[in-house]
């Protein structure tokens, strides 16, 4: 470690990463907010810099704290704020968001959505592939780029939903557009598309128009808890139902169970953890990235399939998938850096080249993966 007056401390193993400490704030927020919140909030602020943030990740990924008692933390704590000269505690950034009421009320499931969707259309574009899809690429059947592993992908769920010219398709969380424009160009289906962000519904619809698809897809601005008063042919659920909850996940199969025909099929593509035990997110993840999401296990979700009388037909596994797109992501932002904090400013951008490098060590190192589940209804 270097602090912002010229000293330093040796590394006790004798390797790993540098952690440049800017200015005595960033122990302030350590201390405030011992382990990885504080730690955060000192990085995102550009008070705490490591010179390999992917080192640092592993590094911290596994590192124990001492076991200390009261009196000894006390001590520290305040040899460490005398050391440093605090004489007042910072504020949190002002990335960071505390979200209010009910946790997965309908009104906090916008705001916490919003939080992560809302920064930037253009923001997105630098490190997603011209489709602008965000969620996981298919590497794995033969595409070398991320934009044929994207479209890779975005074919396999047409093809397990079997859809036919003339079907009726539902996207929950549609994005920018990429499936539902993907399915009705090339299965000439008609689509609705739903999403909690105006931003994103914006875009999609411009981007629908350029397709020529403006009679074929509808994209609304709602959730999937509003009512709808129609069922469908076909149900593709993209990457969202990370943001669900345990609390809402039964509500969540009931529903789209309810929306689909009989025999009408549903491709469940979403994140799971991996073992039984780790917790559901973490509270730097939970504060500037993904606010109250929480990837269930993969066999919550089978049990609420089950338990809103849907047939499951097939499972199949993507983690591997996940980490290369992930790799391509982060190098995208890199690669685009100052448009990007021209674009979202430098503390959002710090959150994103920690959140894609610490996503992708999730999946290297089976704490989460990612499972298309496909089920149909009875009938």
């Amino acid at each position: 470690m270097t602090f912002w007056d010229g000293t330093g401390l040796s590394s006790t193993s004798g390797n790993g990463p540098t952690f440049r400490v800017h200015s005595p704030y960033a122990i302030a927020h350590a201390l405030r907010a011992p382990g990885q919140l504080g730690l955060g909030r000192a990085y995102v602020s550009g008070l705490l810099e490591p010179d390999d943030l992917d080192a640092a990740i592993a590094l911290l990924d596994g590192w124990k704290p001492p076991e200390l008692d009261l009196s000894a933390r006390a001590r520290l704590a305040v040899a460490a704020a005398r050391a440093c000269g605090i004489v007042r505690v910072p504020s949190p950034p002002v990335s960071e968001l505390r979200t209010k009421g009910r946790r997965h009320s309908l009104r906090r499931d916008a705001q916490a959505v919003r939080h992560h969707y809302d920064v930037s259309n253009d923001f997105f574009a630098l490190f997603l592939d011209e489709s602008m899809t965000y969620s996981c690429a298919i590497f794995s059947r033969g595409a070398n780029t991320l934009a044929e592993a994207q479209e890779t992908k975005l074919e396999l769920v047409c093809q397990k939903l079997r859809l036919r010219a003339g079907q009726r398709v539902l996207d929950i969380g549609c994005g920018w557009g990429s499936f539902a424009i993907h399915a009705a160009s090339k299965h000439d289906v008609q689509v609705v598309g739903i999403t909690l962000s105006e931003p994103q519904a914006a875009l999609a619809r411009r981007r629908v128009m350029d397709a020529g698809l403006g009679d074929r897809i509808e994209i609304r601005v709602m959730d999937y808890r509003d009512p709808m008063d129609e069922t469908f042919d076909a149900i593709a659920s993209i990457g969202m139902v990370e943001h669900v909850g345990a609390s809402q996940i039964d509500l969540y199969t009931r529903t789209l169970a309810r929306l689909l025909k009989p025999a009408g099929r549903l491709l469940n593509h979403g994140i799971a953890r991996v073992r039984h035990g780790d917790p559901e997110a973490g509270p730097f993840s939970n504060r500037y990235v993904f606010p109250d999401a929480a990837p269930l296990h993969l066999s919550r979700v089978l049990q609420a399939l089950e338990r809103a009388r849907l047939i499951t037909d097939h499972v199949e596994g993507f983690g591997a998938d996940y980490t290369e797109t992930l790799k391509h992501w982060q190098q995208r932002l890199d690669d685009h850096i100052d448009d990007a904090v021209r674009l979202a400013g430098a503390e959002r951008v710090r959150v994103w080249r920690l959140y894609l490098r610490a996503a992708r060590r999730g999946f290297e190192t089976n704490f989460t993966s990612v499972y298309q589940v496909l089920s149909h209804a009875d009938g």
